[in-house]
């Protein structure tokens, strides 16, 4: 049963990317492996009954780490997750900021983006509703100084 396509294809249909409410909608019309939550407030995955691998990489405002750490850890388990061949899903609450975040950073370290500039405006011709956060923006550049 196909569920509606609220989300998108980050790269190669490999990579999806959306809000939390497009979860089992990713796991059940893409075969999803992992989910990568990036909600500092979940408790679990947003689609309990799948039989998915979920982490929590908790960025929020009571977060646990600099932010800039924790998205280089959300980036890092995307990129895993991808090049071990499995299909892999993140997403904030609402499929804008953190999730923007993490799909530049993403673009940039599988090496489709040189630029930081040129790793937003892909995300956000996928995902129009991508608006990263001007603190959130201050993460990427510690991240990809040299990007």
């Amino acid at each position: 049963m196909t569920v509606e396509k609220k989300y998108q294809s980050l790269h190669e249909n490999r990579i999806f990317m959306g809000g939390a409410a497009d979860v089992e909608a990713m796991i059940k019309n893409e075969g999803v492996d992992v989910v990568v939550d990036l909600r500092g407030d979940a408790s679990g995955c947003e689609y309990p009954q799948a039989n998915v691998e979920w982490i929590q990489v908790p960025l929020g405002d009571n977060a646990p780490e600099p932010q800039d750490v924790l998205f280089m850890k959300a980036i890092n388990h995307v990129v895993d997750a991808y090049k071990s061949g499995k299909k892999v899903a993140f997403h904030c609450n609402g499929g804008g900021g953190r999730t923007g975040v993490v799909a530049a950073g993403t673009l940039i370290n599988l090496g489709i983006s040189d630029t930081l500039e040129d790793a937003e405006l892909r995300a956000k011709n996928i995902r129009s509703r991508i608006d990263i956060k001007p603190q959130q923006r201050e993460a990427l550049e510690k991240l990809y100084r040299n990007n």
